[in-house]
C-alpha cells in the first residue's frame, strides 16, 4: 500500500523539497514523517507548501536585486594593492582574496572573501580582473591593481 506526502526537504532517491511522492506506508510513517522530511499530502498542507515556496522566491528575486545592485558598484570600482617588491620585480608574498575584501571594504564595499573567485594568489605586478561571485546568477568583475609599494 501507498501513501502520498510532500517532502519538505530533499531526500536522496526520492525527490526534491516541495515534490509530492509516492512511497510505502511503513517508510513513510516510520521514517520520513517522524524525521521531519515530508509531510501527509493534504490539502491544507498542500496549500501552505505552495505558500512557502511563493515566500522562498520573493526572498530569492530580493537577494538578487540586491546582488545585482552591489555588481554594478563592484564594476566601476577598482582597487589598487601595494606591495613591496624585490629584483626583477618580484613581489615579496602575494595579493590574496582577504586583501582584496579588506581594499574594498576601506572604499565602503562590504564583500564577503567567499565571493572573491581567486583560483590562485596574485603573485606579479601588474593590472588584473577578478570575478566576485554575488549571487548564483549574479557576478561582477573587479580591476585589480598591484603595484610596487615606495
Amino acid at each position: 500500500m501507498q501513501m502520498k506526502l510532500i517532502l519538505r526537504e530533499d531526500v536522496h532517491a526520492l525527490g526534491s523539497a516541495g515534490d509530492v511522492v509516492e512511497v510505502k506506508r511503513g517508510y513513510g510513517r516510520n521514517f520520513l514523517v517522524p524525521q521531519g522530511k515530508a509531510v501527509v499530502a493534504t490539502a491544507a498542507n498542500l496549500r501552505q507548501v505552495e505558500h512557502e515556496k511563493q515566500v522562498a522566491l520573493a526572498a530569492q528575486a530580493k537577494r538578487r536585486a540586491t546582488a545585482s545592485a552591489a555588481a554594478k558598484q563592484l564594476e566601476q570600482a577598482s582597487v589598487t594593492i601595494p606591495r613591496k617588491v624585490g629584483e626583477q620585480d618580484k613581489l615579496y608574498g602575494s595579493v590574496t582574496a582577504l586583501d582584496l575584501a579588506e581594499a574594498l571594504a576601506a572604499q565602503g564595499l562590504a564583500v564577503d572573501r567567499r565571493a572573491i573567485q581567486l583560483p590562485e594568489p596574485i603573485k606579479a605586478l601588474g593590472e588584473f580582473e577578478v570575478e566576485i561571485r554575488l549571487h548564483a546568477d549574479v557576478a561582477a568583475k573587479l580591476k585589480v591593481k598591484v603595484v610596487a609599494e615606495q
